[in-house]
């Protein structure tokens, strides 16, 4: 078997469950070590191996993690290999330096081995109900739609969660990390949907705080007889 044949039965046969779950945003999803754990057998298998390597390279004025991941065929030496990339946070509420750079070496190392062993991670958008293809147009107009309907914006977290959003980008930097390092652009329906419940239930939480104390204040009067 050439390395491309070996490639094409590992990407055949590969389970990669999602095992891990998100408690927050109720769903489950699978990481790096999840891919790898079921990469494993198929490459003893198949005399292959996977190997994966981190560079970190500057565009522009920003740092990202370069993740590169490797088939490489024990028997003929054939290399097959893709390559993600993944962009530094310039500081991350709660993490020092060595943890962002960790938490985007495994989320550029994930996209890096779904190209490798075509993984996919999105939700099949592309099917109709009765299992047709929708077209490819259709479907975009629909998607770009429906986004606009329930995508949390930042004018919509100062705008409407003012009260407990004070600042949209450090409320987005918090909710990336309840979320397991999730990034912004790909929180979906479910996500967001969540996050205003959150939001919510914070709003909530403030009120009776402050309804507590107003309550709690002592009189500047001095009782009468």
């Amino acid at each position: 078997m050439t390395i491309y044949e070996k490639l094409l039965s590992i990407q055949t046969e590969l389970k990669a469950p999602k095992s891990q779950y998100n408690s927050f945003g109720k769903y489950n999803y699978r990481n790096c070590e999840d891919i790898l754990e079921a990469v494993k057998p198929l490459c003893a298998k198949y005399k292959a191996v996977s190997v994966m390597g981190d560079e970190v390279i500057q565009i522009g004025e920003r740092y990202y993690i370069k993740s590169t991941a490797r088939l490489i065929d024990l028997e003929s030496e054939g290399v097959v290999e893709n390559t993600a990339y993944a962009r530094e946070e310039a500081e991350k509420k709660g993490m020092d330096g060595s943890q962002v750079t960790g938490a985007s070496s495994s989320y550029a190392r994930k996209y890096a081995l779904n190209g490798l062993f075509a993984i996919d991670d999105t939700k099949d958008s592309d099917t109709t109900n009765n299992g047709q293809t929708a077209p490819k147009e259709a479907t975009k107009a629909k998607q770009t739609a429906k986004t606009e309907e329930w995508k949390l914006t930042k004018s919509e977290l100062v705008t409407k969660f003012g009260d407990v959003v004070s600042n949209a980008e450090k409320c987005i930097a918090y909710y990336e990390k309840s979320l397991g390092d999730i990034p912004y652009s790909e929180w979906d329906e479910e996500t967001c949907k969540a996050i205003r419940k959150d939001l919510e239930k914070k709003r909530q939480q403030k009120k009776k705080k402050e309804q507590k104390e107003t309550e709690e204040v002592e009189s500047p009067f001095p009782l009468e007889d």
